[in-house]
Formats: C-alpha cells, structure tokens, sequence
C-alpha cells in the first residue's frame, strides 16, 4: 500500500493561549512548506499517491505546485465543515487504505483523528499550542519514516509503537477519549476552551507524563515520568493545602500546584470525577459539561492510536542499511578515521 494520507489543520496554532499567555502562533504558509517537504521525502522514496482532507486555506493543494512533480492524489470525498470533526471524519474515510495518516496540529488535532482512525497509524508533526502527543519533526524526515513504510522497506514493528488512551464514562458507558489527560475544571460554564486558571482544576489524569514536557502532563512529569507506551498512568488530586510542585503548564507560565493525592491507573482501571457540577478538559481544551446526577469516571484503555515513531523508523532503517543498501558495514578505528566495505 504506496497511498499515504494527510491532514492538516488549519486552525491549529491559533487559539486564546497566543493571548493568556506567550505560545507563538503558527502561521499557515509555513504549515504549506512543511507538507511541501514532506512530499518530497515520500516522493524520494517512491510513494506515488495520496489522500488528503480539504480545509478552507488549502494546506495540501498548496503545498504541491512547487513540487518538481506533483504527487498523484486526491481529497476524501466530504465537504468540510470546519470543526475538529472534519478531522474525525477524514481519518475514518483514510483508515484502512493508506499506510498512515500524517497530521499537523496539536494535541486536539491528533485526539480527533485519532477517534476516526482505527488501527491505521499517525505520524503526528506538532503545529499547535501544548504539544504533548506530537513532535518536532522536520517534514522532509517524517515523509521518509512514512515512505519506509509505505512502501514495505520496514515492518509495522519496526516502525511503530503502541500508545494507551484516556476513556470518558458517562454513567458507565464510553463517552469520549483523551490522547494525553483529562482535567476537572470547576466551572459550570465552558467559555473559552483553554484552561486559564489553574486553582479551578479539582482533578487531573494523565496517561503519559514527561519532566521536559509542557501543559497540564507537565504536573506529573515533574516528580514522575511515564513512556508514552507504557502501560500506566496518574490520577492527581488538587487542593490548595497539599504538596507544591512547580510546572510549566502553558507556554511562558510557571505555577505552583498542590498537589493533595496520586495515584496510579492501570489499564481497565476507571477512577470517578468528584466535582460536580464541572467541565471536562480533554488535551488542553474544555469540552463536557458535568451536570448533576451524571457519573461521570476517567478509565486507563490499552487501545490507544498507533503512532509512527520517527526515530524508531530512522534508526531501524540504518541498522538495515535500507537507505545505504551498497553499504554492507561501517567501523570507527581507534584513531577515530571511519571505513566502509561496500557491496561493490
């Protein structure tokens, strides 16, 4: 399978963090050279076909008139609404016929494919705020990752990893999903989807946390790290009279949290938001209200989306001279001068 999807989003980069705090805005022309690049990685490695999902700026259209020879592709077949669900919708559509789904956004972006996208992998390139499941990656780097397996030169093993999820229980039944974490804000009203103050924030469970990360992971990635394919994950309970921690937990903001329990979550393990009324965070952004008489509960789920590692690829592809393939050894003499035997 030699096809590969994109989506981009447009919107990624842009939200109400660019004005409460010192995120950078990223623009949309530089979204057009990074798929550019990645274009050209895949090209070099013989991928001859793809699908993308349309937006209102035309990211992918764009990015391929410049091309020396313009990638054979076409849109899935839907009009875009300009919601996170064009994302949802499109990753569905791509799932089962292309080899993986390449995005550029932020947590969001990622959480809404990733819902639509079933086993098929992502390759996740960070175009937005806190950026936690995404990273930087160069585009042109990421095309060849994609193409390796694209088209079979490496194995899904060789390439991918497995990732857990964050699953939403409405009254015991699945109700929504989180990549990253789920935090429990206490306030009835959504407003404005970011978490802007952090003395509302009753509860937080994080399926991955990093000490160099940042965002509402970087809480528990302060005193504790987990992979991103592990199994396990945290509950934190906040309260103004528990143990200080300090984290970045937007771009530019450093804020001392209290931190009054933590606990840690195993896969099927379900733990009950306590606030109520209240609204859910999912990746960053507030999305369920929590209204009297729901029960609502957070659950560690092993089914998380499947994430094309660049490095894994990279690093698989030289230990198989894949892309030196007339090169069948190389050694470092003690003198610190480097040979080759090669093939020829």
């Amino acid at each position: 399978m030699t096809t590969v999807g994109i989506i981009a989003n447009p919107a990624s980069g842009k939200d109400i963090r660019r004005l409460v705090a010192f995120g950078s805005s990223f623009d949309n022309q530089e979204k057009v050279r990074i798929v550019r690049r990645v274009l050209l990685g895949l090209a070099a490695l013989g991928v001859d076909r793809m699908m993308y999902m349309q937006d209102y700026f035309g990211i992918v259209e764009r990015a391929r008139e410049r091309m020396p020879r313009p990638m054979a592709g076409a849109p899935v077949p839907f009009k875009p609404e300009h919601t996170q669900e064009d994302s949802t919708r499109a990753g569905h559509m791509m799932a089962g016929k292309v080899a993986c789904i390449i995005t550029l956004g932020g947590d969001g972006t990622n959480r809404a494919v990733a819902k639509g996208c079933g086993t098929t992998p992502i390759l996740p390139i960070s175009t937005g705020t806190n950026n936690v499941f995404p990273t930087m990656v160069e585009g042109t780097v990421a095309g060849l990752a994609a193409g390796l397996l694209a088209t079979g030169r490496l194995t899904l093993e060789e390439t991918t990893c497995a990732t857990t999820k964050l699953e939403i229980l409405k009254n015991g039944k699945p109700f929504d999903t989180a990549l990253v974490d789920a935090a429990v804000y206490d306030d009835p009203f959504s407003g404005s989807r970011a978490i802007l103050d952090m003395e509302k924030v009753r509860q937080v469970f994080l399926n991955r946390s990093d000490p160099a990360s940042i965002g509402l992971s970087a809480i528990g990635g302060v005193f504790c790290s987990i992979a991103p394919d592990e199994r396990s994950g945290l509950c934190l309970t906040l309260d103004p009279h528990g143990s200080p921690v300090l984290a970045p937990v937007a771009p530019g903001t450093v804020l001392e949290v209290k931190i009054e329990a933590c606990r840690f979550l195993q896969p099927g393990q379900a733990i009950p938001v306590t606030c109520s009324p209240s609204v859910l965070a999912l990746d960053g952004e507030r999305e369920i209200d929590v209204r009297k008489g729901d029960a609502f509960s957070v659950r560690l789920a092993p089914d998380g989306p499947l994430v094309l590692d660049v490095n894994k690829t990279m690093r698989n592809a030289m230990k198989k001279s894949v892309l030196a393939p007339g090169i069948t050894k190389v050694c470092f003499r003690p003198q610190g001068e480097r040979a080759f035997a090669s093939t020829d």
